[in-house]
């Protein structure tokens, strides 16, 4: 059986930030900083409610008489008793004989054309262990986007407007990084496995490390523009959060309209018609501050039964790359112009240059995974290179039929004008026959 290094990692984490961020608004509250103690305390609190709902909502403990787990999740103690018990079904699950198992049927990835289906027998103790890294896996994600993230923007903004940097903060916003790093992580595993759930998916070493590079880039490299713009333009970045979030909060409720689909019913067989309301706005919510930071590896679709698509649109992907760099571009060349004395040692143009160079780099790191180390790249209609090169081809033909075109008028035009030219030349100048003639008419 797996050892379950994810839920300890997700472990890790949430207790290090949230101590983290206790030990820091306190120092926020002996200096008497209240504001920063209490959006440092609001970003640290409100995501560990949602992470305690999520493992609730995904073990199904409110329909069952758990009272003590229940206790334990108001306390904010739910992660460390749900870490208890995974270790405990892992150091117990190869002592006992298990009555029951399931029969699970996977397809291998595609082998000289032939993909052969294998079963597997998977007993109570792997089922519930596989539960536990599903919730675990969620709200890793949870914490890393709603909470992480907004934090981490705001400690780097604070440090930018006191213009310090002490070793306290220093640790809470490493932490949230890798907080954030991780959560992005798993999110892609989690797209992987559901868009090819019928298929057995084995994530190699080198493609955690090529997606841990490239959400290591992007985010940080997001996170700095964002609070470099809100440094000199407090007012306008309100306005660019709120246009990003709610675009990406509203995009699939206007599909969703479009499509013409009945209201999904089939979330939760207990919810009602308004539960299943708010548990659809809680995912768009989700969904729209993993897109404020980074791409979002899941694409919701709410007028599909399992609420996501699973295929692969390079098309989004090549869109969304394209609005966020120019959408960097342009809140870079907006501080350069409006910059403060604050950043009077800082080499502006230098500055820009690499925050620019790091989001390519994080772009680059992307196409080396989707390329080379993605575990379904064989079942892809196409990879990142024969895209590249069809695009390439569309380009170049689109410049020659351009370049042809205008020739064609060049040519017409020339045409037209030496048709023009021809009578007036023939009526100022006489034929040398007739001059001829006329001479000798005279001398006669």
């Amino acid at each position: 059986m797996k050892f379950p290094a994810s839920v300890l990692a997700s472990v890790f984490l949430f207790v290090a930030e949230t101590s983290a961020a206790l030990y820091l608004s306190s120092t926020y509250l002996s200096g008497g900083d209240r504001i920063w103690q209490a959006l440092t305390l609001l970003f640290s609190l409100m995501p560990c409610a949602l992470v305690q709902l999520t493992l609730l909502f995904v073990h199904r403990d409110l329909s069952r008489d758990r009272p003590l787990v229940l206790l334990l999740h108001l306390l904010q103690l739910g992660p460390l008793f749900r870490c208890f018990e995974v270790f405990c079904l892992y150091c117990q699950s190869g002592h006992n004989e298990e009555p029951y198992v399931s029969i699970t049927k996977k397809r291998q990835m595609p082998k000289n054309g032939f993909s052969e289906e294998i079963e597997k027998e998977v007993g109570q103790a792997e089922g519930k262990l596989f539960t536990h890294r599903s919730a675990f896996s969620r709200a890793s994600v949870i914490q890393a986007f709603l909470g992480s993230a907004p934090q981490l923007t705001l400690q780097l903004y604070i440090s930018v407007i006191q213009q310090k940097l002490h070793t306290g903060r220093c640790v809470f916003m490493t932490l949230s990084l890798l907080s954030i790093v991780y959560g992005a992580l798993r999110c892609n595993i989690l797209a992987i496995k559901i868009k090819y759930d019928e298929y057995e998916v084995k994530v190699k070493p080198l493609a955690y490390v090529c997606i841990f590079l490239w959400r290591s880039f992007e985010i940080a490299i997001r996170v700095i523009v964002l609070v470099l713009f809100a440094s000199v333009m407090k007012t306008w970045v309100v306005l660019v959060i709120l246009v990003n979030f709610f675009s990406f909060f509203l995009y699939p409720w206007i599909l969703f309209w479009f499509s013409g689909s009945p209201f999904p019913e089939n979330i939760e067989k207990a919810f009602s018609r308004v539960g299943t309301t708010i548990a659809l706005c809680f995912l768009t919510l989700l969904y729209a501050g993993i897109n404020m930071f980074c791409w979002s590896a899941v694409q919701l679709k709410l007028d599909n039964p399992e609420l996501i698509s699973k295929s692969q649109n390079w098309y989004r992907l090549l869109v969304y790359y394209m609005m966020r760099f120019i959408e960097n571009s342009i809140l870079l060349l907006l501080w350069y112009l409006f910059k403060t004395d604050i950043y009077i040692y800082v080499c502006a143009p230098l500055l820009i240059l690499q925050l620019l160079i790091g989001y390519c780099a994080a772009i680059l790191f992307m196409l080396v995974f989707y390329q080379f180390f993605h575990p379904c790249k064989k079942l892809f209609s196409s990879s990142v290179s024969e895209s590249f090169r069809a695009w390439l081809r569309c380009f170049c033909w689109a410049c020659r039929k351009q370049e042809s075109c205008e020739s064609a008028e060049k040519t017409e035009v020339k045409s037209s004008t030496d048709q023009d030219e021809t009578p007036s030349s023939s009526k100022m100048s006489p034929d040398p026959t007739q001059t001829l003639s006329a001479d000798d008419i005279c001398s006669a």
